[in-house]
């Protein structure tokens, strides 16, 4: 079995209990296919960096599994014919590393001033 990690983009206008049906379906293929659920990471509701399907917005979440490479084959497809994934990512995860959520940089208020030029006379 190989450790995997999926990060899935969610519809934004989707209800909270839709999502969880989401996530479930997933964690049911990958026990099923006989894999090991091991983590669901709610990474909440990001801005994109471009628009998707006129959204502007996502809902993120990380899964953490081991199982096959036939699995995650199963669960990729599953995913890409679910209307309520904008977008998945599917990687094998390095023994020993941990992938978290980034912390959004506080945004400042004022603008920040430019310093001034000092002309040599």
């Amino acid at each position: 079995m190989t450790d995997y990690e999926v990060l899935i983009m969610l519809d934004p206008e989707l209800a909270e209990d839709r999502q969880q049906e989401v996530v479930d379906r997933i964690r049911t293929q990958v026990v099923e296919g006989g894999g090991v659920w091991e983590k669901h990471s709610p990474w909440g509701r990001r801005r994109l960096a471009y628009e998707i399907l006129h959204k502007s917005e996502g809902i993120y979440h990380l899964l953490t599994f081991s199982a096959s490479p036939e699995v995650l084959n199963e669960v990729s497809r599953l995913l890409k014919i679910d209307d309520a994934v904008l977008r998945h990512m599917a990687v094998r995860r390095v023994k020993g590393s941990s992938t978290s959520a980034s912390v959004a940089a506080p945004v400042s208020a004022s603008p920040v001033e430019p310093d001034p030029v000092q002309e040599d006379e």
